[in-house]
């Protein structure tokens, strides 16, 4: 190490940043936020307004302003979900045995 340059320390992701940081219910805060981050990506794709996009998902403008601010905690997974049936995507749940180490939840898209 060269003189004056400090070491940064790091450390490797898990993948799921809600688990890095300790949060108990990881596994859903990050379904979630991958839930909403593909909502937003469907909506700015549409270039649509936010009352245009209040109108189409039947939520508040605010709610919108929320959505689109990447605000994931203030809707559920169901709404998110219904979201993506607002926007004309099809949601497919499939349910399987949990092997160790995997996720509870995930989200996968096509």
């Amino acid at each position: 190490m060269s003189k004056g340059k400090a070491k940064i320390e790091f450390e490797e992701s898990s993948g799921n940043v809600f688990a890095d940081l300790g949060f108990e219910d990881a596994e859903e805060l990050q379904a979630r936020g991958m839930l909403g981050f593909h909502v937003v990506q469907i909506l700015k794709a549409r270039n649509l307004k936010q009352r245009e996009i209040a109108d189409l998902l039947g939520i508040k403008q605010a709610e919108v302003s929320h959505l689109m601010n990447g605000h994931f905690s203030r809707f559920s997974m169901d709404k998110l979900v219904d979201f993506l049936k607002c926007l004309d995507h099809k949601i497919t749940i499939e349910i399987s045995p949990h092997q160790q180490g995997e996720p509870y939840h995930q989200v996968a898209f096509g």
